[in-house]
């Protein structure tokens, strides 16, 4: 099978990137997904078409003439208290709590999922995945869920999802299934 991840456009600047971000896209967003649609559209040949349920997610694959499923499961990080917050209003209100959620991977200090519990959710995800006849799908969503789907394929350590970066419109894919992942790139 293969799956592969499209980042949603963006929603907002990046220094205004906030927690659980539902925000439709900014018009920026709608200016790249355009510009997008000749080299992504050939993915709507994909026989199951899946969205996370955020707006901008749902913006992007309408764009893209995907016509996507929203799919719960892909939904981004429970980030509980934090949600709608920036990460720098975060640390400036919170300061000891940040510095334990970026250090264990299995704290929740906001009060929602645990880092360890999304990356487990998404692989869930990803090995339920019914195959079609040609066993292609396509999703679009967060850059956080895709940085959970490629932790989870690459069966990498939990920290490793600090030190990667997802941006909008960035296509992934991942071939195989049932826990055994391959991370495709190009």
């Amino acid at each position: 099978m293969l799956v592969t991840l499209i980042a949603a456009a963006r929603t907002s600047p990046l220094l205004d990137a906030r927690f659980g971000d539902d925000r439709p896209l900014d018009a920026a967003g709608w200016q790249a997904v355009e510009r997008a649609v000749p080299a992504l559209a050939p993915l709507a040949a994909a026989e199951l078409r899946y969205c996370s349920p955020t707006p901008g997610a749902r913006q992007t694959g309408d764009v893209l003439g995907l016509a996507p499923l929203a799919q719960p499961a892909l939904r981004d990080c429970d980030m509980g208290r934090w949600r709608g917050m920036t990460l720098p209003e975060v640390s400036a209100r919170e300061p000891a709590a940040v510095e334990a959620w970026l250090a264990d991977p299995r704290s929740a200090p906001h009060g929602g999922e645990p880092l360890i519990a999304f990356v487990t959710r998404i692989g869930g995800w990803l090995d339920t995945r019914p195959a079609g006849p040609h066993g292609r799908v396509v999703a679009v969503t967060e850059s956080t869920v895709i940085r959970a789907a490629m932790l989870y394929a690459l069966k990498a350590p939990p920290y490793s999802y600090w030190r990667t970066e997802v941006h909008p419109l960035s296509v992934i894919s991942l071939s195989g299934g049932g826990g055994r992942w391959n991370l495709r790139l190009g």
